[in-house]
Protein backbone atom coordinates (compact mmCIF):
# COMPACT_ATOMS: atom_id res chain seq x y z
CA UNK A 1 0.00 0.00 0.00
CA UNK A 2 1.54 3.52 -0.72
CA UNK A 3 1.79 6.21 1.78
CA UNK A 4 -0.21 9.64 1.13
CA UNK A 5 2.20 11.68 3.15
CA UNK A 6 5.87 9.87 3.52
CA UNK A 7 7.33 12.89 5.53
CA UNK A 8 4.18 13.22 7.70
CA UNK A 9 4.62 9.82 8.34
CA UNK A 10 8.94 10.48 9.42
CA UNK A 11 7.83 13.23 11.18
CA UNK A 12 4.96 10.66 13.67
CA UNK A 13 7.61 8.58 14.02
CA UNK A 14 10.23 10.61 15.44
CA UNK A 15 7.27 12.48 17.45
CA UNK A 16 6.49 8.64 18.87
CA UNK A 17 9.57 7.85 19.48
CA UNK A 18 10.64 10.66 21.65
CA UNK A 19 7.16 10.19 23.32
CA UNK A 20 8.26 6.80 24.26
CA UNK A 21 11.53 7.25 25.16
CA UNK A 22 13.31 5.31 22.26
CA UNK A 23 17.22 5.45 21.37
CA UNK A 24 16.64 4.89 18.12
CA UNK A 25 13.53 5.14 14.76
CA UNK A 26 13.18 3.63 11.28
CA UNK A 27 11.97 5.36 8.75
CA UNK A 28 12.15 4.55 4.81
CA UNK A 29 14.70 6.16 3.11
CA UNK A 30 14.27 8.52 0.56
CA UNK A 31 15.74 11.65 -0.87
CA UNK A 32 13.31 14.28 1.05
CA UNK A 33 13.96 12.30 4.97
CA UNK A 34 17.30 12.63 4.02
CA UNK A 35 17.66 15.90 3.46
CA UNK A 36 15.19 16.75 6.66
CA UNK A 37 16.83 15.07 8.67
CA UNK A 38 20.25 16.21 7.65
CA UNK A 39 18.86 20.16 8.62
CA UNK A 40 17.34 18.42 11.97
CA UNK A 41 20.74 17.25 12.78
CA UNK A 42 22.67 20.41 12.19
CA UNK A 43 20.41 21.99 14.44
CA UNK A 44 20.65 19.82 17.16
CA UNK A 45 17.17 18.31 17.44
CA UNK A 46 18.67 14.57 16.94
CA UNK A 47 22.42 12.91 17.44
CA UNK A 48 22.23 11.70 13.65
CA UNK A 49 20.95 9.01 11.29
CA UNK A 50 22.13 6.25 8.64
CA UNK A 51 21.32 4.38 5.96
CA UNK A 52 20.89 1.03 6.66
CA UNK A 53 19.59 -1.72 3.84
CA UNK A 54 16.89 -3.75 5.09
CA UNK A 55 16.66 -6.18 2.52
CA UNK A 56 17.64 -5.77 -1.69
CA UNK A 57 16.08 -2.75 -3.13
CA UNK A 58 14.74 -1.43 0.80
CA UNK A 59 16.63 1.15 2.75
CA UNK A 60 15.75 2.31 5.71
CA UNK A 61 17.34 5.43 8.51
CA UNK A 62 18.17 4.71 11.67
CA UNK A 63 17.85 7.87 13.53
CA UNK A 64 19.23 8.37 16.82
CA UNK A 65 16.84 10.50 18.94
CA UNK A 66 18.77 13.28 21.41
CA UNK A 67 17.59 13.66 25.04
CA UNK A 68 18.40 16.03 27.55
CA UNK A 69 17.93 15.88 31.09
CA UNK A 70 15.57 12.86 30.64
CA UNK A 71 13.46 14.54 28.16
CA UNK A 72 13.20 14.50 24.27
CA UNK A 73 14.72 17.86 22.82
CA UNK A 74 11.94 17.79 20.24
CA UNK A 75 9.20 18.99 22.11
CA UNK A 76 6.99 19.79 18.89
CA UNK A 77 7.31 18.75 15.40
CA UNK A 78 4.29 19.35 13.19
CA UNK A 79 3.60 19.23 9.24
CA UNK A 80 3.06 22.33 7.65
CA UNK A 81 2.46 21.72 4.33
CA UNK A 82 0.60 18.72 3.43
CA UNK A 83 0.59 16.79 0.36
CA UNK A 84 -3.31 18.38 -0.10
CA UNK A 85 -2.38 22.20 1.12
CA UNK A 86 0.72 23.17 0.01
CA UNK A 87 1.94 26.30 2.04
CA UNK A 88 4.82 28.40 -0.01
CA UNK A 89 6.23 31.67 2.33
CA UNK A 90 8.96 34.67 0.75
CA UNK A 91 11.47 34.76 3.32
CA UNK A 92 10.00 38.16 4.57
CA UNK A 93 6.33 36.64 5.91
CA UNK A 94 8.14 33.61 7.78
CA UNK A 95 7.38 34.40 11.62
CA UNK A 96 9.58 33.25 13.87
CA UNK A 97 8.63 30.22 15.70
CA UNK A 98 8.23 30.40 19.55
CA UNK A 99 10.35 33.24 19.40
CA UNK A 100 13.07 32.01 17.40
CA UNK A 101 13.68 28.92 19.71
CA UNK A 102 12.14 26.77 17.11
CA UNK A 103 12.79 26.34 13.53
CA UNK A 104 10.49 25.83 10.35
CA UNK A 105 12.27 23.55 7.63
CA UNK A 106 11.86 25.02 4.24
CA UNK A 107 12.53 23.44 0.72
CA UNK A 108 14.01 26.35 -0.92
CA UNK A 109 15.42 26.16 -4.69
CA UNK A 110 18.83 25.74 -3.23
CA UNK A 111 17.73 22.93 -1.26
CA UNK A 112 16.14 22.02 2.06
CA UNK A 113 17.37 24.37 4.96
CA UNK A 114 16.03 25.85 7.86
CA UNK A 115 14.44 29.20 8.19
CA UNK A 116 17.55 30.93 10.11
CA UNK A 117 19.60 29.41 6.57
CA UNK A 118 16.97 30.54 4.64
CA UNK A 119 16.89 34.22 6.46
CA UNK A 120 21.01 34.32 5.52
CA UNK A 121 20.76 33.23 1.94
CA UNK A 122 17.12 35.33 1.43
CA UNK A 123 15.39 32.62 -0.26
CA UNK A 124 11.37 31.73 0.04
CA UNK A 125 9.84 28.28 -0.44
CA UNK A 126 7.64 25.79 0.63
CA UNK A 127 7.26 25.47 4.68
CA UNK A 128 7.64 22.05 5.20
CA UNK A 129 7.33 21.21 8.88
CA UNK A 130 7.81 23.55 11.98
CA UNK A 131 10.07 22.18 14.91
CA UNK A 132 10.50 22.75 18.78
Amino acid sequence: MSMTDPLGDMLTRLRNGGMAKKETVNVPASALRANVLEVLKREGYIRGFEKVNVRKGIDEFKVELKYHEGAPVIKRIERVSTPGRRVYSKVKDLPKFYNGLGIYVLSTPSGVMSDHEARQANLGGEVLCKVF
